[in-house]
């Protein structure tokens, strides 16, 4: 499966920004000895060769904008809607879970009831659509409002989205 991930970064040109965004995807698909493999691949909106993914899956989403941009805001939007979307999808199903399955149930994962026990709990992977310059996902609303404010008064802090597949 296929899915858009967010990188906020910092850096002083959009050029930078990509590269410290491609940093932080490469941890996540363990193209570096400090990452371990969340994704299986990615693909930058800068790529042209494929017909798979980027571009050619998502349309033309900007390769890096400045967060403050509009460009910028609207990509941070998309990433904190998936954020809070993925989140509210996966607490549901344990929701429901525990209403309607036994605990014997649960435990065999039924439904793949523990399955969604661990997407809400997950701090990488496909439940966490946005991630800080370290690689580590941004979960909750005062996680992003961190990175958002100590870049407040700076023109450094820039959103690389990428086509991950897992």
């Amino acid at each position: 499966m296929h899915m858009v991930i967010y990188a906020l970064v910092e850096a002083p040109t959009q050029h930078d920004a990509l590269v410290e965004g491609k940093a932080v995807f490469d941890r996540l698909v363990g193209a570096n000895p400090h990452g371990c493999a969340v994704f299986d691949y990615y693909c930058t909106f800068d790529e042209e060769d494929t017909t798979v993914a980027g571009k050619a899956r998502w349309g033309d989403l900007p390769t890096a904008a400045p967060i403050n941009s509009e460009e910028g805001g609207e990509l941070l939007d998309r990433a904190w809607n998936a954020t809070k979307e993925e989140f509210q999808r996966n607490l549901d199903r344990v929701k429901e879970a525990l209403d309607e399955l036994s605990d014997e149930e649960i435990m065999r994962d039924e439904d793949l009831a523990r399955h969604a026990f661990h997407q809400v709990g997950a701090y990488e992977g496909p439940s966490v659509p946005m991630y800080d310059q370290h690689a580590m996902g941004i979960r909750h609303r005062d996680q992003l409002d961190r990175v958002l404010e100590e870049e407040e008064d700076s023109q450094t802090l820039w959103i690389v989205p990428a086509d991950v597949h897992f």
